[in-house]
């Protein structure tokens, strides 16, 4: 069951949608207050409900700005650990610091499970090149794509017969693949050497597909999108944006960059650890668009850019794909 409480913007929801989008198949449902907007499609549960359909976890569904808990949320989280719930975080907060809630789990046998825990150990990135391939999304803000994009792209590879991971480096990521390194909860000196960890020397045709963090352009999270692209150390990047935005979510008075300042940029600091960084594609999220201008967009933006730009939720990712084994891969 995952928790959505009161939120009213879906894009701070956006850890509840992934894994209704890509592990549909564990979601029973979600738990709503009246006042919430969001609704992701699945049916409504209290706690009582949810234990007795058999569900076994309550998942935090939502990224607020700062990580805060509202204090009617810890009411729910209390009751779901009560009753026997696990409760999996994936915010900034950790559940295990908080001595009622442990000392209730421990009486229930619920697990409290807080994803935001990098390595204990972590070296500082070494810039060394890595054998094997990579691909890293990158954006022009938060929350605009770049996680469905990385999981679109790798299935894509996959159904293609190529060698391909899909590498987790946010909460939502992790909860989708099992596995991964959240890059925003390592400390600034040590985020390249995280980055390195999380795509580790490979085969030569092997890709690690990486899910990218924050934007280069956000006034908040650059540093953690620098150190990733850093240690990354990317062969191929795309670049992540959705249709009519024109502002930084949550920080309004910062515009966003045109998609080609966002290509110069990060051509330019990646070739700091990789000189051969290229750009391949251009993912837009356009479900904030007309159906009917969707292509128009789609269309106009690809005589700009020079490179295949897709939704890579509708089109897939196949045109990517096909740009960098005609054009990419013969450089």
């Amino acid at each position: 069951m995952i928790l959505i409480g009161a939120e009213k913007d879906e894009t701070y929801a956006k850890t509840g949608f992934g894994l209704v989008q890509w592990r549909s198949e564990l979601v029973a449902g979600q738990f709503r207050f009246p006042e919430c907007e969001i609704d992701l499609g699945v049916p409504d549960l209290t706690v009582n409900e949810a234990v007795e359909q058999g569900v076994k976890s309550l998942v935090i569904g939502v990224a607020p700005i700062g990580g805060v808990v509202p204090d009617d949320w810890w009411v729910v989280i209390s009751d779901a650990v009560n009753k026997g719930l696990d409760i999996v975080n994936g915010l900034h907060i950790k559940l295990n610091d908080n001595p009622k809630l442990v000392k209730a789990a421990n009486a229930s046998g619920s697990q409290l499970i807080d994803i935001r825990v990098p390595p204990p150990t972590l070296p500082v990135g070494n810039g060394k090149k890595r054998s094997g391939r990579r691909i890293l999304t990158v954006a022009t803000d938060c929350a605009c794509g770049k996680k469905y994009t990385a999981l679109a792209m790798h299935r894509t590879m996959i159904a293609s017969g190529m060698k391909s991971t899909f590498r987790a480096s946010g909460q939502t990521g992790i909860m989708i693949a099992g596995e991964g390194i959240p890059i925003d909860a390592v400390p600034a000196d040590f985020i390249s050497g995280a980055a390195e960890l999380l795509s580790p020397e490979n085969d030569s045709d092997h890709w690690d597909v990486i899910e990218g963090q924050g934007s280069l352009f956000h006034p908040g999270y650059a540093g953690v999108s620098l150190g990733l692209l850093h240690g990354s150390q990317p062969d191929a990047f795309i670049v992540c944006h959705e249709a009519n935005r024109e502002v930084i979510s949550g920080w309004e008075h910062y515009s966003l960059p045109s998609i080609q300042e966002c290509i110069d940029l990060h051509l330019q600091a990646g070739k700091r650890t990789n000189p051969k960084i290229a750009c391949v594609g251009v993912s837009i999220n356009t479900s904030g668009l007309p159906n009917d201008n969707r292509k128009a967009y789609l269309e106009k933006l690809e005589d700009e850019i020079g490179l295949p730009c897709v939704d890579p939720l509708i089109d897939g990712c196949d045109d990517i794909l096909d740009y960098m084994r005609t054009t990419y891969f013969n450089r």
